[in-house]
C-alpha cells in the first residue's frame, strides 16, 4: 500500500471558469396546478463554489495550499464565493468585470433527487493581458498549474499560459472542452472523459481503437500523458512508450457525478505536487472520485476521507474488467514484481466452498484473477437451465470478496486463450484430480509457470444446491 503524501507541503495554481452552484432544497408532495410539474417548498438554501472554484476546493480539502485565477462579475454571488473560498484558506485572485453577473447554477432538490437547474450567465470580457500578468505572478510559488476550462470564456489564451508555465517547470494538467484540444498543446496531462475525448478522435469500437488514438493524441499534442475517465468504467492512462494503466471505478453506488472530473484533476495535481509519481496520482484520484459521486451535489473529498479510504482498500485496481484491460492491469502489476495467480470456473451459485477455494488460491500470490465461463458455455457444460445467475450478476458477487482482484468472463470451450494472453504464475484448479489432468497445465508449465490443486470443501456444490432447490419446488 502506497504511503500517504504530504498534502501540506504542496501548492497549486488553478486558472479558470469560476462560478457558484446555488441548491434550493426543499419537499414535495402536490402538482402544480398551473402546469405538470412538482411545487417544491423551499425550506432551505445552500451555496457551493463551482467549475474552477470546486477545483481549488478540492485541493484546500485536501490540505495543500490553493491559489485561485478567474473571472467574476461585482455582485452579490462574487461575494459569496470569495467569502466561503477564503473561509477554507483558498487564495483567490479575481478580474471582476462590473456589469456582467458572475455565473450562477441554480438547482431545485428534493428528496435527494435535482429537480431543475436554472443558469446565469453571460460570456466575459476578459481583459487578457491582466489575466496572463496575474498567472505569471504566482506560477513562482506552485508546482503544478490546472488549466479548469469549462468553455465559459475565462480562459482565452492557453497557450500563452502554458508556455508560461512550463518555461518555469511548473506541469500543466488540463481539464479540457470542446473539439479542439489542439488549444492544449504542450500540457503536462490532459483529462478529458470518455464522451469529449471521443467528441475529438471519433468513437472508439474496442480498448484497443481508444488506445491507439490516445497514443496518436499524445504524439499530436505533444502531451505527456492522457488520462481519460470512464465513469463507470473507471479510468484509463495512457503514456508514450509505456503500458497503459487501468483503474476500475471505485464507487460501490453512484449518487451524483456532479463535481467528479474536478475531483479527479484536483486530486492528481495535489499528489504531484506533493512528490507522488503518476501512476499512484491516478490511484488517489481514482479513490476520491469514488468518494465523491456517493454524496448528493458538488462536494469535496477531505484529506481525512481519503486516507481512510486507501487504509480500508487492500490493494488497487480491483474489480470486473474487459479482456484488454486486463490484460493492461496484469502487465502493470507484473512491472512491479507481483505474483499473478489464475483460476476459472462456472462459479454459478456461489457458496462456501468457492470462498475458502478463493481465499486459498489468493494466498498463492499477490493478485488473483477469477475467469468465468460465460452463459452459453454455463449451459454447454451444465445443461439447460443453467446458469442460474447471468454472467454480469456473477461476475459482480466474485468482485465483491475479498480475495478476488480482477474477474473477467470467457466464451472460448477452455481457458486456454486466457492463459496464453495473460501468462499467470500460478494456474490453480479446486478438485481431487493429479496436477497433469488440469486444463492448460502444460501451457503454464512450459514458460515456466506453476500448477496447483487445491481441495474443495465437502457437501459445497453449486449441482447439489440446485438440484435440492429443484427437489423442494416439486415436493
Amino acid at each position: 500500500m502506497q504511503s500517504f503524501p504530504p498534502f501540506d507541503h504542496a501548492a497549486v495554481l488553478v486558472v479558470g471558469d469560476v462560478m457558484l452552484d446555488r441548491y434550493w432544497y426543499g419537499s414535495t408532495s402536490r402538482i402544480s396546478p398551473e402546469a405538470p410539474v412538482p411545487v417544491v417548498k423551499v425550506t432551505r438554501t445552500e451555496d457551493r463554489p463551482g467549475g474552477a472554484a470546486n477545483v481549488a476546493l478540492n485541493i484546500a480539502a485536501l490540505g495543500a495550499q490553493a491559489l485561485l485565477i478567474g473571472v467574476t462579475g461585482q455582485d452579490e454571488a462574487a461575494a459569496a464565493l470569495a467569502e466561503q473560498l477564503h473561509s477554507v484558506g483558498v487564495q483567490t485572485d479575481f478580474q471582476q468585470i462590473a456589469g456582467q453577473p458572475t455565473i450562477v447554477k441554480l438547482r431545485a432538490m428534493s428528496r435527494q433527487q435535482q429537480l431543475l437547474r436554472m443558469d446565469f450567465e453571460e460570456s466575459f470580457a476578459v481583459d487578457v493581458s491582466a489575466l496572463q500578468q496575474q498567472v505569471e505572478n504566482r506560477l513562482d510559488g506552485v508546482k503544478v498549474l490546472i488549466l479548469s476550462d469549462y468553455g465559459k470564456g475565462s480562459l482565452v489564451n492557453h497557450q500563452q499560459l502554458i508556455r508560461a508555465a512550463r518555461t518555469r517547470g511548473v506541469a500543466v494538467l488540463a481539464d479540457p472542452k470542446g473539439t479542439d484540444f489542439s488549444i492544449y498543446r504542450g500540457a503536462t496531462l490532459l483529462t478529458p472523459n470518455q464522451a469529449e475525448f471521443e467528441a475529438v478522435v471519433g468513437a472508439c469500437a474496442d480498448e484497443q481503437q481508444l488506445l491507439e488514438r490516445g497514443v496518436a493524441m499524445l504524439q499530436e499534442l505533444e502531451l505527456q500523458a492522457l488520462l481519460v475517465t470512464r465513469g463507470e468504467q473507471g479510468m484509463t492512462l495512457i503514456r508514450a512508450g509505456q503500458p497503459a494503466i487501468h483503474l476500475p471505478a471505485q464507487a460501490r453506488e453512484v449518487y451524483d457525478v456532479t463535481g467528479a472530473g474536478d475531483t479527479v484533476i484536483s486530486t492528481l495535481a495535489t499528489a504531484l505536487a506533493a512528490g507522488e509519481e503518476l501512476p499512484e496520482a491516478m490511484h488517489l484520484a481514482n479513490v476520491a472520485a469514488g468518494i465523491v459521486v456517493a454524496k448528493l451535489g458538488t462536494a469535496t473529498v477531505s484529506a481525512p476521507e481519503l486516507r481512510r479510504a486507501v487504509q480500508g482498500e487492500l490493494r488497487h485496481g480491483r474489480g470486473m474488467l474487459g479482456l484488454q484491460q486486463l490484460q493492461a492491469a496484469v502487465a502493470e502489476a507484473k512491472a512491479r514484481g507481483e505474483r499473478i495467480v489464475f483460476t476459472n470456473g462456472c462459479f454459478d451459485i456461489l457458496h462456501a466452498g468457492h470462498v475458502h477455494y478463493l481465499e486459498q488460491a489468493r494466498e498463492l500470490g499477490d493478485r488473483l484473477i477469477v475467469a468465468i465461463n460465460d452463459d452459453a458455455s454455463v449451459t454447454a457444460l451444465k445443461g439447460p437451465g443453467r446458469p442460474i445467475n447471468s454472467v454480469d450478476r456473477r461476475m459482480a458477487v466474485l468482485a465483491g470478496l475479498g480475495a478476488v482482484d480482477w474477474v473477467t468472463s470467457f466464451a472460448d470451450d477452455t481457458p486456454i486463450p486466457l492463459l496464453e494472453l495473460l501468462q499467470p504464475d500460478v494456474l490453480v484448479k479446486g478438485g481431487d484430480y493429479g496436477v497433469d489432468g488440469v486444463v492448460g497445465g502444460d501451457l503454464v508449465r512450459a514458460y515456466g509457470g506453476e500448477v496447483k490443486v487445491l481441495g474443495l470443501v465437502e457437501n459445497s456444490s453449486t449441482t447439489a444446491i440446485v438440484e435440492k432447490i429443484r427437489s423442494k419446488d416439486q415436493g
